[in-house]
């Protein structure tokens, strides 16, 4: 796209913010111009918020039901899937899995549970229970 079809409508889902992406200038020469986003840009993410919203109260449902680990709800709450969780603690996804279930949680070793909670952004202490 070149310089003046950068779209300038506004994103809600940026907060005010700005973002820069790439456009051509009137040489040919690609820069990076600032942009508001737009409105297509905004449904698709509220769209994909919404739905770790909805991820994140089913693992709330089962956590409560003992069928799964605070982990797993902390993962959608932070809007996190398998796999970018286990890149994001540098494990394989069939391990961050295993670590869902209750049982096998418990017995996580601290050190762990520390990359768990870093991965995260938060307190090992917190990723053990609910808000």
């Amino acid at each position: 796209m070149r310089d003046d079809e950068v779209p300038q409508e506004g994103n809600a889902t940026l907060g005010g913010q700005r973002k820069a992406v790439y456009a051509r200038a009137a040489d040919g020469r690609l820069h990076l111009v600032s942009s508001a986003g737009w409105e297509v840009e905004e449904i698709v993410t509220r769209q994909a918020v919404d739905e770790f919203q909805k991820l994140a109260e089913a693992a709330r449902q089962r956590v409560l039901a003992g069928e799964s680990s605070a982990l797993e709800f902390h993962m959608y709450r932070m809007r996190m899937d398998l796999p970018l969780l286990a890149q994001a603690t540098g494990l394989w996804q069939w391990r961050v899995r295993r670590h869902l279930r209750p049982a096998v949680f418990a017995r996580l070793s601290a050190g762990l549970r520390c990359r768990y909670a870093e991965a995260l952004g938060m307190a090992p202490e917190q990723l053990e229970r609910l808000p």
